[in-house]
């Protein structure tokens, strides 16, 4: 695949950035164009409705929606368009996330969006599952996803070796 954008990383603030960063390295590493966007859906909703519903002209296939507290980005973004939607939930002080997590997974029937865990985790997790998702269609994609996983598979009997060696 060329390295053409095909995923979107949108976040509802500028503090969500160091956590959402944690995704576009995980793209880096899968040779994943995106692109990388502060969008709110409370602040900017005429912008949050643009990126929406230009994102399938503009080639996107996947989009990544990172947000906090009352978290609407995602579900605004499923509303809007026909591309898959994952949700990032951000901690926050108030729940530490819980809010957010909630605000993402319950979406009404008909709005589906993919939610991932809380914070950085969920943010590489999120990569990942964009990654499995465009192997779909993209070969050389799929070649990586495999590779990655049989990585963690490697590191996990390394660790479990190095444990035993510790006896």
């Amino acid at each position: 695949m060329d390295k053409k954008i095909s995923v979107g990383i949108i976040m509802g603030s500028d503090s969500d950035l160091p956590i959402m960063q944690q995704a576009a390295q995980v793209l880096d590493k899968f040779d994943i164009g995106y692109e990388i966007n502060i969008v709110s859906a409370h602040r900017t909703p005429a912008k949050a409705h643009n990126y929406a519903t230009t994102a399938e002209e503009r080639g996107l296939e996947i989009i990544i929606a990172g947000a906090g507290k009352a978290a609407h980005l995602a579900g605004v973004m499923a509303s809007l368009t026909p591309i898959p939607i994952i949700g990032v939930p951000m901690q926050t002080s108030l729940a530490g996330g819980l809010d957010s997590l909630l605000s993402i997974v319950q979406m009404p029937s008909g709005i589906p969006v993919a939610t991932v865990a809380i914070g950085k985790t969920g943010a590489v997790n999120a990569a990942i599952l964009a990654a499995q998702m465009l192997s779909i269609k993209f070969p050389e994609i799929r070649k990586k996803v495999i590779s990655y996983k049989e990585g963690l598979v490697k590191s996990v009997e390394e660790k479990s070796k190095a444990l035993e060696n510790h006896k």
